[in-house]
């Protein structure tokens, strides 16, 4: 394919819908995007362009999934976003600031087919909207205020149409967060005044689809609507981006549930038994900048940057499980779901359990327990804390430091741990590199300089590491 007509390709796949809850205004300039609309459209970009060098397997009886590029051929996920990050980084800015640039052009025309389809589907909807006449607004918009992260794997028909009533029932009690809405359910944190919060549930615990969950199954933290920018809700594919199509790995295959009472005592056996313990593995499958900062006492935590790189770490890692029971956990549980599901896929374990509502159940219930340290959420607290440990270093002067806080440079997307002394003394980047570019500071949008898909702080981490206990 043509290098025009790949990223007109490209460009016509982006969720063009989803860029336009941005925020993006018609008069507004292309070089004024923030951080987050370039980093949105980047990943969105960056996805895009990879899948464009998907080739069939040469084998048909091989599920394997292969990419060219280059005239290389690549047989993980890992390498070739490591090939694209290092050597398409021209391609990806160009593409994305072409993605921006589209979307410029087309927000008056897709906000206002959005805004249609979003009416229809809010009328069919209607009905599980609740009623809040009697409650003033000072009640939604003021007091004690709360974040709610759930998740539910159920038969979803028309996902659009649920997609439809969530904008609706957030929007009108005055809810900020973000919800995934897949045929094979919903996944979602939402930040709001207790009495908005409350409301959620119960609509949510009301509708027939979701009649399965109980009140237990909302995980409940200090918050509220300012914990996220904005709402967004959409449809995907999967309610928790592992990449693998949930028809062949399904949720319906995931590991034993363990109540966090039964967790406890796994866990205490385990770390009773000590070195001696050689047929039982805790295994966190979380990424490494959350592990980083809470986990459990003598768990495994890959070295990986995203969920999506789970799948490739067990298929290289597998005799790391051959015949050992797994004991898995996440924050909220999703991800043991389908994670549990995988591993068990593999046919090496002896037994695999997860921990049932996460690591969220589990320190509400045992908050001195064995996880110690934060706990890392995705929004703008970035951790919430359950017990006093600190169990992460500075990354400059390695004193004990647990609190995130964004890469200083200007479109970098990294966490960096600074404490208050190194961050005076303007150690605010994730690493060498940026504290370079930072002092720089340059607009990426009008230099023309290239970014990377992520920056060297991390571009040398392994993407599949072979971990051993």
């Amino acid at each position: 394919m043509a290098g025009d007509e790949l990223a007109e390709s490209m460009l016509s796949n982006m969720d063009v819908e989803n860029l336009s809850s941005k925020g993006f205004k018609e008069d507004r300039p292309q070089i004024s995007a923030t951080r987050k609309d370039y980093s949105y459209a980047k990943k969105k970009t960056f996805a895009t362009f990879v899948a464009s060098k998907r080739v069939p397997a040469p084998c048909e009886n091989t599920s394997s999934t292969l990419w060219c590029c280059c005239d290389r051929t690549f047989t993980d996920l890992s390498s070739i976003h490591k090939h694209v990050a290092n050597d398409h980084a021209k391609d990806i800015h160009q593409l994305t600031i072409d993605a921006l640039d589209l979307m410029q052009r087309q927000t008056e025309e897709e906000s206002s087919v959005h805004q249609d389809s979003t009416n229809d589907g809010a009328v069919d909807a209607s009905c599980w909207v609740p009623d809040i006449s009697q409650i003033s607004e000072d009640k939604l918009n003021r007091g004690p205020g709360e974040v709610l992260l759930y998740y539910c794997y159920c038969p979803i028909e028309n996902p659009q149409l649920i997609c439809a009533w969530q904008k609706a029932l957030c929007s009108k009690l005055q809810l900020t967060g973000k919800i995934r809405v897949a045929t094979e359910g919903i996944n979602g944190t939402v930040g709001g005044t207790k009495v908005a919060t409350g409301l959620y549930i119960h609509a949510m615990l009301s509708h027939p689809i979701f009649k399965i969950m109980q009140v237990e199954d909302f995980k409940r933290s200090e918050g509220g609507s300012d914990c996220f920018s904005e709402l967004r809700v959409g449809v995907f594919k999967e309610i928790v981006p592992m990449g693998v199509d949930p028809d062949m790995i399904s949720y319906r295959m995931a590991g034993t549930h363990l109540e966090p009472e039964e967790f406890h005592r796994e866990v205490q056996t385990l770390l009773e038994k000590g070195p001696s313990c050689n047929d039982t593995i805790l295994l966190d499958c979380r990424n490494f900048y959350e592990s980083k900062i809470g986990q459990f006492s003598q768990c495994l935590a890959p070295d990986i940057r995203k969920f999506s790189y789970f799948p490739d770490y067990v298929d290289k890692n597998l005799d790391l499980f051959r015949d050992k029971k797994v004991l898995m956990y996440c924050t909220g549980g999703i991800r043991c779901e389908r994670g549990s599901a995988y591993l068990l896929s593999k046919n090496v374990c002896k037994e695999v359990c997860q921990l049932k509502g996460g690591i969220h159940k589990y320190l509400e219930r045992f908050p001195e327990g064995f996880y110690r340290g934060k706990l890392f959420v995705f929004d703008e607290r970035y951790a919430i804390s359950f017990n006093d440990d600190v169990v992460s270093d500075c990354r400059y002067c390695g004193t004990p430091w647990d609190q995130y806080q964004l890469c200083s440079t200007q479109f970098c997307c990294q966490l960096v741990l600074s404490c208050p002394s190194c961050r005076r003394e303007g150690h605010t980047a994730c690493c060498p590199a940026c504290q370079a570019k930072d002092q720089g500071r340059s607009d990426p949008s009008s230099d023309g300089s290239l970014r990377k898909e992520e920056c060297e702080c991390t571009s040398s981490r392994p993407r599949i590491p072979k971990d051993t206990l």
